[in-house]
């Protein structure tokens, strides 16, 4: 510990252990992350990196150790626990139609070859079968978030690379959900009297009891639920059911001994394809960022500098032939698929780290005593420093890529459409116009600027109108322009113009300022109930603003002239 840290901290003694190591771990994850950014690496890496520095640096020691270390990882388990319910929610059907051949033949062919490949070597090195299993399985897992956004931000989202990267990660996801289920099992120690068929039949019991109160909550009780607190028109009441929900399908999974992370992605599915999956993904995402972020710190606090760099070499190696072998394997079986070489080379890099899922894998195998502390050491410092290092290969693929096409490799055309359609993710909608808002107003722009040949996406909160409007095949959002998300959510990048058709000056403006930190040169019509909200709304960003006393004033007066 630095000398002069000592006296900091033994003055926070009066304060609760655990505020003051979030204190210090939340401050140290905000300065390495701006230095990961203006560097552009995977902010992931930066929180695992913050856990490795408060972990080394003494102050868990000085502020109850263990205790504060168990708090964090409980904390952890929530971040995981959102993580699933995310995952469940995004997980689609309409996705998985359009890619289910590269979902289950490439994503099956990736998983049962990186198994095969990484069990056998972890057996033959001396691992128990249990442990090898696992590990492989933690192995074979990839970063799709990580691979994914930087598709985005490279400007390849549309591309059969990223179109792979989407399909292997919904298989990917399928698969972990599954083990998830039977990992109990795998990690259930053999010294009670319960043979593996009794043990079998109890966990698929379980699992039967689970999804039949699933189901019935998924068709009527959250349904139910929603339609109730959307009424109330209180985003707050919103907020707290949705995770309420999450909470409680989470809480009877681990009554039943199946784990909170399998209940949590089936509170997704329940919502998944309801007209509230957009507006619960904006108020979920930053809760779920602020515990994922513990969560990944929280593996970086399972690294001991002393042990890693007594096993330097080993990490160094397995992640070199981990991101190789993966990134070979995945290629192979892209250009089996027919992807043209360049795509599968960026499919193949996009998908070669280790996952968020293969860390929590680790994290759960510590305790078990698969293998010993240099094992686990050499395996969650491999698996963080491939994630680190992944968007930094994959900008580095796409030169290479054209460079090796210009010297002649793999010249043939690729059998899959670059434009073949996509829900969500692969969204391709483009100049189209934002209107905020379905009332008299927002109908009358709408059909204006259709009858025009503009594509229009509507964003409305209330559930009625956004259901009338899916039946008649309109592009629409269930959420709240005043969220961050939503504006990502609406492809604000590529939109030509956003309109808010209704008179609430405090909400326009709430939404004006997140519109004008991602694009300042969109034109923004607002509308304004008193003349003293137009000066406001065009200081803070708005092109056009409509006063309603003005134009009610307007057409009094020239019905006054005509009566």
């Amino acid at each position: 510990m630095p000398p002069r840290l000592t006296p900091l901290l033994a003055a926070a003694e009066g304060l609760p252990p655990l505020f003051t190591l979030l204190a210090v771990m939340l401050t140290t994850v905000v300065i390495v992350s701006l230095l990961l950014l203006r560097l552009q690496q995977s902010l992931l890496a930066g929180y695992f990196i913050c856990g490795v520095i408060v972990a080394n640096s003494g102050v868990l020691d000085l502020l109850g150790g263990g205790e504060s270390e168990q708090r964090i990882a409980q904390m952890s388990e929530f971040g995981v626990m959102l993580l699933m319910f995310t995952l469940g929610m995004e997980f689609s059907l309409g996705d998985l139609k359009y890619v289910r051949r590269l979902a289950f033949v490439g994503g099956g062919w990736q998983m049962g070859a990186c198994i095969a490949l990484a069990g056998m070597a972890a057996w033959l090195g001396g691992i128990t079968l249990t442990g090898a299993v696992l590990l492989a399985v933690a192995l074979a897992m990839s970063s799709t978030a990580v691979s994914l956004k930087t598709f985005q931000d490279l400007g390849l989202e549309s591309s059969t690379g990223a179109r792979m990267a989407l399909a292997v990660a919904i298989f990917q996801d399928l698969f972990i959900i599954v083990f998830f289920l039977v990992l109990p099992l795998l990690l259930h120690e053999g010294g009670d009297d319960q043979s593996i068929w009794q043990r079998v039949a109890s966990l698929l019991g379980r699992g039967g009891l689970f999804v039949i109160l699933a189901g019935l909550a998924a068709r009527w009780v959250i349904p139910m639920l929603l339609n109730a607190v959307t009424r109330t028109r209180n985003r707050e009441l919103f907020t707290l059911s949705v995770v309420g929900s999450c909470i409680g399908l989470a809480f009877i999974g681990g009554l039943l001994d199946l784990g909170l992370a399998l209940g949590a992605f089936v509170a997704g599915l329940a919502v998944s394809e309801s007209i509230f999956k957009h507006r619960i993904l904006a108020d979920i995402m930053p809760i779920k960022d602020l515990f994922l972020t513990l969560f990944f710190v929280s593996v970086g606090l399972m690294i001991d500098l002393r042990i890693a760099a007594i096993y330097w070499q080993p990490i160094l190696a397995l992640t070199t032939v981990l991101m190789l072998a993966k990134a070979g394997i995945i290629t192979v079986i892209a250009r089996q698929l027919g992807l043209a070489h360049r795509q599968a080379l960026m499919a193949g890099i996009g998908l070669c780290s280790a996952g968020e899922f293969s860390l929590v894998l680790l994290q759960k195998a510590g305790p078990s005593g698969l293998w010993d502390a240099g094992l686990q050491q050499t395996f969650i410092a491999s698996a963080a420093l491939s994630m680190g290092l992944l968007p930094a290969l994959m900008r580095a693929g796409e030169p290479l890529g054209a460079r090796l096409e210009k010297l002649g490799w793999g010249r043939k055309k690729a059998s899959l459409p670059d434009s073949a359609p996509m829900r969500q993710k692969m969204s391709v909608m483009h100049d189209h116009a934002i209107i905020c808002g379905f009332g008299p107003v927002g109908q009358q722009l709408n059909k204006s600027l259709q009858d025009e040949g503009v594509s229009t996406l509507v964003v409305e909160l209330n559930a009625d109108t956004v259901r009338l409007l899916k039946r008649q095949g309109q592009a629409v959002l269930f959420a709240d322009a005043a969220h961050a998300e939503t504006w990502e959510l609406t492809r604000l990048s590529q939109a030509r113009m956003v309109a808010f058709t209704f008179p609430d000056a405090t909400l326009t403006l709430e939404a004006l300022s997140l519109i004008r930190e991602h694009r300042k040169d969109i034109p923004v019509l607002a509308r304004a109930r008193f003349a003293s909200d137009v000066e406001r709304l065009k200081r803070f960003g708005a092109t056009v603003v409509i006063n309603d006393e003005i134009e009610a004033a307007r057409a009094v007066v020239e019905q006054g002239r005509i009566l």
